[in-house]
């Protein structure tokens, strides 16, 4: 698990633009220590750059190439897969330069293993979520992928301590049956909850063996399953706290009380960047109305509410900037009621 330590801050993972080398300054040079900086992804480069794509290329075994619907499972690997490994090629040789003699926590972010099945097409064209049998595949091909993606990171980068986080967007529409099928005419059935648990525990157990201090289960959808979440053993859950409401804070409060870190997305994506003491105070009152402790607050690590391709690059900066600022107001309130 990684120490926590009072007015931490990090992004989400995505960010405006195609200039990694830029991008990556910008986010070390924001996320100065304390804080966690990351290695950002950039949809807009295109196909291959994109979350799915981009999980995609960790995938053992399992190439995919891109239809007009979207990335589909194949029996041999192609262009489409290629330009989406060199783009992942491309990034670690840009971190190890840009990197080099650096030590403290550093956060990789890739799609979960239930929002990539729900993404994902097998060669028919429907969701690979809908077969048991590839969604037991796709875990156990993700998982190995995370684990040489740690690897790889820890080798290139020997000081960084890494942080995975497994991006879970998609999991309440399967947790609920919310899905649509390929036609758009009906549902796909759910996933029972015994099984995305066991799905995300298993890449999650296979990143802390390759070397992470810490995992984290990103879900910025609305009315996010914080319990369900809480079960996968991850060391932290990443959320947008405005998407929370009574009973998802309630869950918070238990998954906290066991141990469970929070990321807590207090600067939202659009609209006006919010003060920093709303940005702080959106954490703090809720946390002071439940009870819970303050000293457990240093655990507390703030980001945006989601990824920030949507925004311009000095939009994106500003919210950044924005939640380390928030991370150092929280903990200086916590500090004051101690």
């Amino acid at each position: 698990m990684l120490e926590p330590v009072p007015g931490r801050a990090s992004g989400i993972g995505s960010w405006p633009g195609e200039d990694l080398v830029e991008t990556l300054r910008i986010t070390f040079g924001e996320l100065p220590e304390p804080n966690v900086p990351y290695l950002p992804e950039l949809p807009a480069r295109g196909p291959g750059a994109d979350m799915i794509g981009r999980a995609a290329a960790l995938l053992v075994d399992m190439p995919v190439d891109l239809q007009p619907v979207g990335w589909r499972l194949v029996d041999r690997p192609g262009r489409d897969l290629s330009r989406a490994q060199a783009w992942l090629r491309q990034d670690l040789d840009v971190l190890a330069e840009l990197a080099d003699g650096y030590a403290g926590p550093f956060k990789l972010q890739l799609t979960g293993p239930w929002t990539l099945a729900a993404g994902l097409y097998l060669p028919r064209l429907e969701r690979a979520v809908v077969d048991a049998g590839a969604c037991r595949d796709l875990v156990g091909s993700l998982a190995e992928g995370v684990s040489r993606h740690v690897t790889d990171v820890r080798r290139l980068v020997p000081g960084a301590e890494v942080v995975v986080q497994l991006d879970e967007p998609s999991l309440p529409a399967v947790l609920t049956g919310a899905l649509p099928t390929v036609s758009g005419f009906g549902r796909l059935r759910p996933v029972e909850e015994p099984l995305v648990v066991g799905g995300l525990e298993t890449v999650l157990e296979a990143a802390t063996a390759a070397g992470a201090v810490g995992t984290l289960v990103h879900c910025c959808a609305e009315d996010p399953p914080v319990g369900v979440l809480a079960r996968t053993g991850a060391d932290a859950l990443s959320l947008d706290v405005a998407r929370l409401g009574r009973t998802g804070w309630e869950e918070v409060a238990t998954a906290v009380e066991r141990g469970v870190a929070l990321w807590a997305g207090a600067v939202p994506t659009t609209g006006a960047v919010p003060s920093v003491a709303a940005a702080a105070d959106a954490v703090w009152s809720r946390w002071r109305a439940l009870g819970l402790a303050v000293g457990s607050l240093a655990g507390v690590v703030l980001t945006p509410a989601c990824g920030l391709a949507g925004s311009s690059p000095a939009d994106a900066r500003a919210r950044l900037a924005r939640a380390v600022q928030a991370a150092s107001a929280l903990a200086e309130r916590a500090s004051d009621a101690a």
